[in-house]
C-alpha cells in the first residue's frame, strides 16, 4: 500500500481532528520546518485552509494542490509523506476508478514535549547545530518569577458561584479537541527478549508501561541499539523501585553511542540538503538534473553510489560526517565536494585534501549546490590558468586536465546530455531512486 501511484485527477478531503492555535504556527516553523522543510510545512498550512468551517473540506483534487502551491505531484507526495512521519498527518485511502484519501490533520506537539522528545529533539539539533538550537530553547522557555515572598490569594470556584439546581444535560463526546497524533514508527526493540533478559526482582510489574516502551524503541532506533545492548542500558537505568529513569536512560543511549562512535551524535551522512536551500525545480537541462541528484541524495547514498553498491567503508563515512558536523556543510554541499574530490584525486577521498577544500567553503559561506559546483569550476579554472603560465608545470597540466578527472559539470554544454553511456545509466539510476 506504500507505493500506491497518485495521479492529479485523485480526490481528497480534509479533516480537522484537533484545534488549532496561533502558537501552533510559531512550533511548526521554528521547531518542525529545520526537520521536514519549508515544502511539507506549506503543505500542512494549505491542508488546513482546504477546511470549511474549521473541520472538514469539501471534495477536492491532487490538482488543486498542485495549482495552489505551484509543485509537481511528486514534491506534494514527499511532503506529505514528512508530516506523516512526524504526526501531523494521516492518510487513508479508498481505491476505485479515482481513488479517494482522506487527510486527518493533527496539532503540533508543544515545546516541551518537542524538546524532550527523543527522536525530534536529537534530529533538530543534527540539522541546525548548537547555536540555533539554543536560540529555539530560549524562545520558548517560561519566565520563572520567585514567589516565595507572595500569598496565593486567588478564589476556589465554591467561593465565588452558588449551587443550585441543575438540571440534567446530554453530554456530547464528540465535541471538538486539541488532539496530536503518535509519531508512527517500526520496533527496534524486542520487548520480550528484553524484558526476560532481566531478572525479575529487578524490575516492577508495572516498569514497561507503554510510555516507557515507546521511549526505548525510539532511542534504539536514533542511536542504532540492538535489543541486547538495550537490555544493559535498561538495567543500569532502574530505579531503587524497580521503574525505569527515563532521564537516566536517554543519557546512558546517548553516551554508548557516543563512545562507540568517537564523540559524534547520531549521524548526518543519511540527511539530504534542506528543502530552504534547494533549486526550485522546472528545468530540464542537464545541469539542472545534476544539482537534483545532489541536493535529494544522502551523502550515504551518493558515495555507496560510488561504490557501485557496496556499502562505503566506516572511514569513509566518519570522514564525510565529521566535515559536515565539524564545518557545517549542507548534504548537497558535501555530494559536489564527493564528486570533485573522487574525480580529481583518483577515486580517493584524502582527508587532507577534503578539509582544506571544506574549510575555505565554509568561509565563503557556500550553503547551495550550485553555490559549490560553480566555486569548484571556477578555483579549477584558476589553478588550471596560474600552472600553464609555468614551463615546468605544463606537462603536469596536459596530464591533469584530461576530460576523464574532471567533474560533469567543467567546460560542458549542460543543456543537453553529452554523459558518457556509463555516466548517463548512473545519474538516471539515483534520478530513479528519488523521484
Amino acid at each position: 500500500m506504500k507505493n500506491i501511484t497518485i495521479l492529479p485527477a485523485d480526490t481528497y478531503i480534509v479533516v480537522n481532528k484537533t484545534v488549532l492555535h496561533e502558537e501552533d504556527r510559531r512550533l511548526l516553523t521554528m521547531l518542525y520546518q529545520p526537520i521536514i522543510g519549508y515544502m511539507a510545512v506549506s503543505l500542512y498550512f494549505t491542508l488546513v485552509d482546504d477546511l470549511e468551517n474549521n473541520s472538514t473540506s469539501s471534495d477536492l483534487t491532487h490538482h488543486h494542490l498542485m495549482s495552489i502551491m505551484q509543485l509537481r505531484l511528486e514534491d506534494i507526495l514527499t511532503a506529505r509523506e514528512k508530516l506523516e512521519a512526524v504526526g501531523l498527518l494521516k492518510t487513508y485511502l479508498k481505491k476505485g476508478s479515482v481513488n479517494n484519501y482522506v487527510y486527518l490533520i493533527y496539532s503540533p506537539i508543544s515545546a516541551n514535549e518537542f524538546f524532550n522528545h527523543p527522536i525530534l529533539n536529537i534530529v533538530l539539533y543534527n540539522n541546525i547545530g548548537k547555536k540555533e538550537y539554543d536560540k529555539r530553547q530560549e524562545l520558548f522557555k517560561i519566565p520563572k518569577i520567585r514567589l516565595t515572598e507572595y500569598l496565593d490569594i486567588s478564589h476556589k470556584f465554591n467561593e465565588v458561584f452558588k449551587s443550585s439546581t441543575l438540571k440534567p444535560f446530554e453530554v456530547i463526546e464528540n465535541i471538538e479537541k486539541k488532539t496530536e497524533a503518535e509519531i508512527p514508527l517500526d520496533d527496534a526493540v524486542d520487548f520480550n527478549l528484553l524484558i526476560s533478559s532481566i531478572p525479575e526482582g529487578f524490575i516492577n510489574a508495572k516498569c514497561f508501561n507503554s510510555e516507557t516502551k515507546r521511549l526505548i524503541n525510539s532511542l534504539a532506533l536514533v542511536y542504532n541499539i540492538d535489543t541486547e545492548k538495550m537490555s544493559s542500558l535498561v538495567r543500569t537505568s532502574l530505579t531503587e523501585k524497580g521503574m525505569v529513569d527515563k532521564t537516566a536512560l536517554r543519557k546512558n543511549c546517548r553516551n554508548y553511542y557516543q563512545f562507540e562512535n568517537l564523540g559524534a551524535l547520531p549521524t548526518l551522512v543519511y540527511q539530504t540538503q534542506p528543502d530552504y536551500l534547494k533549486k526550485p525545480v522546472g528545468d530540464d537541462s542537464k545541469w539542472a538534473k545534476m544539482v537534483y541528484t545532489f541536493e535529494n541524495t544522502s551523502p550515504y547514498d551518493y558515495l555507496r553510489s560510488k561504490y557501485k553498491g557496496a556499502e562505503p567503508t566506516k572511514r569513509d563515512l566518519q570522514l564525510i560526517e565529521e566535515l559536515m558536523i565539524d564545518q557545517k556543510l549542507s548534504a548537497g554541499v558535501v555530494n559536489v565536494l564527493i564528486s570533485y574530490a573522487l574525480k580529481v584525486n583518483n577515486q580517493k577521498l584524502n582527508r587532507s585534501y577534503l578539509e582544506t577544500i571544506a574549510g575555505q567553503w565554509k568561509r565563503l559561506n557556500i550553503e547551495t549546490v550550485e553555490e559549490a559546483m560553480k566555486l569548484t569550476e571556477k578555483e579549477y579554472k584558476k589553478m588550471k590558468k596560474l600552472a600553464t603560465s609555468s614551463t615546468k608545470s605544463k606537462t603536469v597540466v596536459k596530464k591533469n586536465t584530461k576530460e576523464d578527472i574532471l567533474p560533469d559539470w567543467f567546460d560542458k554544454d549542460l543543456s543537453t546530455d553529452n554523459n558518457s553511456e556509463e555516466e548517463s545509466l548512473e545519474l538516471n539510476k539515483i534520478i530513479d531512486s528519488l523521484v
